[in-house]
Order: C-alpha cells, then structure tokens, then sequence
C-alpha cells in the first residue's frame, strides 16, 4: 500500500495553484508586466519615452503613412495677406520667411525624427513614442496601485489582527479610530492628505495606503472575532503558543483569501484614485506619466479622430487588472484549505 506524501500549508497550496493552467498563464503574463516595469525603473527600457521622435499624432506602423493626419502641411501658415476687414489689408511682417521655415521643417521631420513606420502605436500629439510611453506610464501605475495596496493591506490586517484577537479597551479603541476615518468620505480625504503632503509617487502611495485601509481592517477584525474562539487555536493555547503564534501563524492563514481578494481590489481602485489624483494636479507630477494621465490626454485627441493612444493605453490596462483579479481568484482557492486538489 502506498502511502500518500503530506504537504505542507503552503506546499500543498502552491501545487494546486501550479496545476491550474489558468493560473500560469495569469502568472506569466504578470511576470511580463512586473519585468517590464522593473527594466523601465533600472532605464533599460523605454528610458527616452519623453523625446520627440515622430511627428506630431504619427500613425501607427499597421496604418501606414497614407493614414489621413491634419498635422502634416495643411496644417501650417502659408497666406502672404492677413486680412483685417473687408475694405483694409495688411501685409504680414513674416511673409518673406515663410517658404524658409518650411523647409526647415521639412528637413527636420525628414532627417531628425524617425518615420511612422517606425513607431508601431504610433506617436501622441508631441511626437513622442506611444509603446515607450505606456511602458513607462505602467511602471509609475503599477508602482503606485500595487505598493499602495500593499501598504493599505498590511495596515488594515496588522490593526484587524489585534483589534479583533484581543478585543477589549483596546478593541474599541481601534475601533474608535476607524469610525473617525469612515466618517470623513473617501475622496475628500484622499484629496486632504494629498494636499498637505504635495505631490509625488511616494506621496501619492502613501497617501491611498494610509487612507485605504479600513476596509481591509473591517473583514479582518469580523473573521479574527469569530477565529479566536474555533479548536484550533484552543489546541494551540493549550501546547502554549504565543499570541503573535497565534495570531499570525495559526489564524493568519484561514483568512488569507479575504486579504488576496482586498489585494486585488484595491490595485484597481488605487489605479483608479491615481487618475483622480493627477487629474486634479494632486497626483503623479508632471514631469511623470502613467496609465490615468494617458487616459486624460486622450479626450482631446479623440476629437481629431486620434484613438490609438487610447486603445493602446486600455489595451495594456485592462490586461493587467483581468489577469490580476483571475490570479488572485486562483490563489484564493488554492489557498482555501477546504478546496479539493485539482
């Protein structure tokens, strides 16, 4: 008779997790994501996304050069006469320059800046290239909605573990604290520390994590509550576990996929808050890009019939936040001790 192996929690956890195709997929591709915004932070990648090396609006290499763009020659000053009213006419002092300036020009987009065929989303209104500036533009987001998040959930499951452990004087006190942060509505205390504190990433990831964490602290204090009193950490208080043991390495674990799910919510409503953020000035300076910046520089262009820095920049988004929420389901469920092994 064989004996079956026995596997660790986590052991067993991750070869549930590694059996689901799905899964590795999820991971792959935010192994892309993450190396990617690695490499642009360290400036392998992307590391020019500011200069201009198209002209302005340049179409996307799959487009082709024929793609209409009003930014070409119709769209500079050519007339020798302005024309003041209908019966006096004066003649313009930079007339004579004109044919002089357009050859510049010319020249300039002919020799300097590179040609659409090169730039495979294209250019934005700048002429700078749209694939290095939405590489660059999810290293900031990704850095601000995942360490963000991060923060928001570590704050929130440290200060649910005691509130809801220990209970008591110190439990409401937590909890007097947490009904000061709820009653003041989100964003207008978001926008409060914002304004404080300035502008900048770091400011803005501490910012969303100091203000977003008491969701996280209400799941977790409710399921430390009703966890303190199950057999299992009867038994480890009987062999004489610690209060941290027990907090942290016995209870900790059964509740792990409330914090995964708060996780991966809260990557995307940071992302979220982050536009909010930059659109108000409060946010990413200006000197930066992200996801949301791109997104508020869009509306302009989708006027003049520009969409593909928008379907580029949606493109990447929704990507990252879809595999995002699926992995996190996955590991939810590898990590709930009750699901079946796949």
């Amino acid at each position: 008779m064989t004996q079956q192996a026995s596997y660790g929690f986590w052991r067993a956890a991750g070869k549930r997790l590694w059996a689901d195709k799905l899964a590795r997929v999820c991971m792959a591709i935010l192994a892309i994501y993450f190396a990617m915004a690695v490499a642009s932070g360290l400036g392998w990648i992307a590391a020019d996304w500011n200069e201009e090396v198209g002209v302005s609006y340049a179409n996307p290499s799959f487009l082709g050069e024929d793609y209409p763009n009003p930014q070409g020659k119709n769209s500079m000053i050519s007339q020798e006469v302005l024309v003041i009213d209908d019966k006096q006419k004066a003649v313009d002092p930079l007339a004579p320059y004109y044919a002089e300036i357009e050859q510049r020009a010319a020249a300039y987009e002919q020799e300097e800046l590179k040609p659409s065929w090169t730039l495979p989303l294209g250019g934005d209104k700048w002429g700078r290239d749209i694939l290095a500036k939405v590489i660059q533009a999810g290293e900031v987001s990704i850095t601000v909605g995942v360490a963000a998040a991060a923060l928001a959930v570590l704050v929130g499951t440290l200060l649910g573990a005691i509130g809801g452990y220990f209970g008591g004087k110190l439990g409401d006190l937590l909890e007097w604290f947490y009904n000061i942060f709820t009653s003041v509505p989100y964003i207008l205390l978001v926008l409060a520390f914002a304004a404080v504190f300035g502008k900048g990433i770091s400011t803005v990831i501490l910012v969303l994590g100091f203000t977003g964490w008491t969701g996280t602290y209400r799941l977790i204090r409710s399921e430390y509550i009703k966890q303190r009193g199950r057999d299992y950490v009867m038994a480890a208080n009987a062999i004489g576990a610690s209060h941290a043991r027990k907090m942290f390495v016995h209870i900790l674990p059964n509740v792990s996929h409330l914090i995964l799910v708060q996780l991966s919510q809260l990557v995307v409503d940071f992302i979220k808050a982050e536009v909010i953020l930059s659109f108000l000035g409060l946010g990413v300076p200006t000197d930066a890009v992200s996801w949301g910046i791109m997104i508020n520089e869009v509306m302009p262009e989708l006027v003049l019939g520009k969409w593909w820095q928008l379907a580029a920049v949606a493109t990447v988004m929704s990507t990252f936040v879809v595999a995002f929420g699926l992995f996190t389901d996955l590991l939810r469920d590898a990590l709930d001790p009750k699901a079946s092994r796949r």
